[in-house]
């Protein structure tokens, strides 16, 4: 057991709680908001950091406030700081840097870096993870909950198929072959289990739809935040493919694939390969009843997939004491050793070279090679969609996509609209 895991188990194991600290030492308070969305015990495990962070600096008190899904805790965050009562710190989505930036409720992170220590731990995040926190100058965030998208597969179920359970797909033909060798029907013709399941659910479709617009050598917008791509030939043939899984090879359900339930479709059989995020490994190692296998994302013909998930940021409106809290313990939780043990416990992709280089990581990817197929996927994998206006813009591409999905517009038709509604949208920024 690591040193992390140790102090969970006395100290979070026992339900230390915030108010067990002395008034005397608790003399400045914080408040976390963190997002709770991908499967698994993650509000224990922040409670373990929570707990020990408070045992090491009894002059803060953190208050964690679990806050439903990222735009849940975005907008709630957003709300709060209106109000005159913001988080003091909180995991938000790297996308959302552009809305967060314009809110004027964030502090660049950078204010706080002054010492060779502090550039020190800054120039230890990986810079795949680094750059979706560099705007204008300014550091505006910390990586924490990072990920990449990757794909699980159901080994048994490729031994059934008579297909190599060691040779997952490549490229877009090998993802339709595969797909048809594991569709499963029974007499009535009815399937039992899909090849194939991508989610296009409103909440991540456009993170997985992004894949598949890099896999085909297109984007979704620019690094300014300030346009959108989604006219584009590259986009359009992405939304086909995606269609077509469906509509023309039949190895996909039809409709829309729900984000929330695909590791459990997965776990339970209905899909043989699945696409969702390396936050769900520790969940669907827990709970899947058979070999399975994790891969890097397929190419058309080369390969990529999408960099995702949260970063940590300090909201205005609180006090320098209580910035400087904040700050504390946001490098807290991105020093090498906590986000290894959170890399453990979670699945997500630890965004710094040296918590690869722990012990404790060393052990776990030793014991689980699967956790190394996100790190090994960074390197072909890109930035997610970010503009300012970012929740309205995402919802012109998911309706987009989902109405693609379900034959009530082309792709041509569902991309061309949505660029002109993401322009009008963005207008604004532009002058």
């Amino acid at each position: 057991m690591n040193r992390i895991s140790m102090t969970r188990a006395l100290l979070g194991g026992v339900g230390l709680s915030l108010m067990a600290l002395s008034p005397a030492l608790a003399q400045t308070k914080i408040t976390f908001f963190y997002p709770v969305q991908v499967g698994g015990p993650l509000t224990a495990v922040v409670d373990g950091y929570v707990a020990e962070f408070e045992a090491k600096n009894p002059d803060i008190d953190v208050e964690a406030i679990y806050s439903g899904s990222y735009t849940d805790t975005t907008t709630r965050a957003l709300t709060a700081a209106r109000s005159g009562t913001p988080p003091t710190v909180a995991v938000l989505l790297a996308t959302d840097i552009y809305t967060l930036i314009d809110s004027g409720f964030v502090e660049p992170i950078d204010t706080w870096i002054k010492t060779d220590e502090d550039r020190a731990w800054v120039d230890g995040f990986m810079p795949a993870y680094l750059a979706s926190a560099n705007v204008e100058g300014h550091l505006w965030a910390a990586p924490f909950q990072r990920s990449t998208a990757v794909m699980y597969y159901n080994k048994e179920a490729y031994v059934a198929a008579g297909l190599d359970p060691e040779s997952p797909p490549k490229t877009w033909d090998d993802l339709v072959a595969h797909g048809k060798a594991l569709t499963v029907r029974d007499a009535s013709g009815a399937v039992t289990q899909w090849g194939i399941g991508i989610p296009g659910s409103s909440n991540a479709v456009h993170w997985l739809f992004g894949a598949l617009v890099a896999q085909n050598k297109g984007k979704l917008s620019s690094e300014d935040g300030l346009h959108t791509f989604f006219d584009t030939p590259e986009v359009i043939e992405a939304l086909q493919f995606f269609v077509d899984l469906s509509a023309r090879h039949g190895v996909h359900p039809q409709g829309v694939q729900e984000w929330g339930t695909t590791p459990s479709d997965f776990m339970e059989r209905r899909l043989a390969i699945a696409w969702t995020t390396t936050g769900n490994l520790t969940n669907i190692r827990a709970n899947a009843t058979f070999d399975f296998g994790v891969a890097a994302y397929p190419g058309n013909p080369e390969p990529a997939s999408v960099l995702g998930g949260g970063n940590l940021y300090i909201f205005e409106g609180a006090s320098d004491e209580q910035k400087a809290a904040a700050f504390a313990f946001i490098k807290f939780l991105t020093s090498d050793e906590v986000l290894a043990d959170w890399g453990i416990n979670t699945g997500y992709v630890a965004p710094r070279d040296g918590s690869w280089e722990t012990q404790a990581m060393k052990d776990y990817v030793a014991k689980v090679p699967q956790a190394e197929v996100a790190r090994r996927q960074i390197a072909v994998s890109v930035p997610e969609i970010s503009t300012y206006e970012g929740q309205r813009v995402n919802e012109v591409l998911n309706a987009a996509i989902q109405s693609a999905l379900t034959g009530k517009a082309t792709p041509a038709e569902a991309m061309k609209a949505a660029q002109a509604e993401a322009e009008r949208i963005l207008t604004p920024y532009r002058k």
